[in-house]
């Protein structure tokens, strides 16, 4: 393909996604200008000074996407320059709550972008709605091409659990938290953008606008400590200063979705901590989960990237001998949210084959993975996305015509068969 061919064939994909007021240049003018005076939608201009138009340009350009995919993946971006904006204004006054609101929408509409790309539906059937944050982060999850890990999505939970609180109530984020969430948040947009899409976040967002800061980036858990020694201060006699207390407290309690598949700060958790605190327990008692949360700095200045990451062994389920001050209360209907059916769709099974696997893999036994909620007379097993992700996986290494043989329904009157599949937790119980 010629360069002039090249122009005019990307000049006819311009024009039909450009509006009318976008101000845009033909490509000659485009191609042919320097920095000064670029057009507003940055990677359109880079792709029309490159010479080649080879499968990496073209996909920054936007097109081979539907075009619901590129309208969110826009939005992503406005969300996020919002974010940035917000974070490095010089007006306090409302700059928290427009930092976190602007950052948890950048990832809802990104997310719905990758999981429109990849054909997962992301509207309610029953309702006729979009899915929300939660649902979002679920099936992204779940989906294969976008990968989200675990660290990634206890990042997505925090900003989310601060931003709920931020919105529909009140919470006390300190600027060092602030700071390390934004600035996760903007290293982990930058990782999905370009995992999903093949771009990088410096296509469309200028690095001298990035989130920054007057002080060195601090850990974690320093700045857990901080807060917990502040929360602590605000609740002993006399003070009269409970309400910025316990707004510290939901702000923890929103960092522990990190580590907790539940981030969402209720009123009960909040009363749980702040009698434990004035009781004197330690941090690690009435936290828990902030225990297991790390953080990992690479790069400095404009180039500081901030990850988290989970450490040490996993939260148990509390028990009888279990301090009440650490334990959190969950929606379980939000956690075993898959039901039989559901979950075998999922995973190209057919139910009998689905079960059978269950029950080589002991799935019914974890109570991580399986739940029976009880109303009245009536049982309902359900399932979480532990036991989807363990299925998943057995599936990609294990022997299933073995394990079905070994498992499949017993006719009447034969007894249980052995299965010969390694690893069978049904012969171990």
């Amino acid at each position: 393909m010629t360069l002039v061919a090249a122009r005019r064939w990307l000049q006819h994909g311009l024009d039909l996604e450009r509006p009318e007021s976008s101000g845009l240049r033909d490509t000659t003018d485009i191609t042919s200008s320097s920095s000064v005076g670029a057009p507003r939608t940055a990677y359109r201009w880079t792709l029309c000074l490159s010479p080649c138009f080879d499968a990496i340009s073209v996909a920054r350009s936007g097109a081979g996407l539907k075009q619901s995919t590129r309208v969110l993946k826009r939005k992503a971006v406005a969300s996020l320059k919002r974010m940035t904006a917000a974070f490095n204004a010089v007006d306090e006054e409302g700059r928290t709550s427009s930092v976190l609101l602007s950052l948890q929408h950048s990832f809802e509409m990104l997310l719905k972008a990758a999981l429109v790309h990849n054909n997962v539906l992301v509207f309610d059937k029953s309702l006729g709605r979009s899915i929300g944050f939660e649902k979002c982060l679920q099936l992204a999850r779940q989906e294969p091409s976008v990968k989200i890990t675990d660290a990634e999505a206890g990042t997505l939970r925090a900003i989310d659990a601060l931003r709920d609180d931020e919105q529909h109530w009140f919470n006390s984020v300190s600027e060092p938290i602030l700071f390390i969430h934004a600035r996760a948040g903007v290293t982990l947009f930058d990782d999905l953008l370009n995992r999903v899409f093949g771009e990088r976040l410096a296509d469309s967002l200028p690095v001298r606008v990035l989130p920054i800061s007057t002080e060195p980036p601090m850990g974690l858990d320093i700045l857990i400590d901080q807060e917990f020694t502040q929360i602590r201060d605000l609740l002993q006699p006399g003070r009269r200063a409970r309400n910025e207390a316990r707004a510290r407290i939901r702000t923890l309690l929103a960092i522990e979705g990190h580590a907790s598949e539940e981030s969402l700060v209720s009123e009960k958790d909040v009363d749980r901590v702040e009698k434990g605190i004035a009781e004197g327990k330690s941090r690690g008692a009435v936290f828990p989960a902030l225990e297991q949360i790390s953080t990992e700095f690479s790069g400095e200045g404009p180039t500081l990237a901030v990850r988290f990451d989970k450490k040490g062994p996993p939260v148990k389920f509390a028990g009888d001998d279990t301090d009440a001050a650490a334990i959190r209360e969950i929606d379980l209907q939000k956690t075993f949210h898959w039901s039989a059916t559901d979950l075998a769709k999922k995973l190209g099974l057919s139910i009998p084959k689905a079960n059978a696997l269950r029950q080589h893999l002991g799935i019914d036994t974890d109570q991580k993975c399986y739940y029976v909620f009880e109303m009245g007379s009536q049982r309902h097993p359900r399932l979480s996305d532990n036991a989807l992700k363990r299925m998943r996986d057995a599936l990609k290494t294990i022997d299933m015509d073995g394990v079905w043989e070994a498992h499949k329904p017993v006719g009447r009157g034969k007894g249980p068969r052995q299965c010969l599949v390694e690893g069978c937790m049904q012969d171990q119980d």
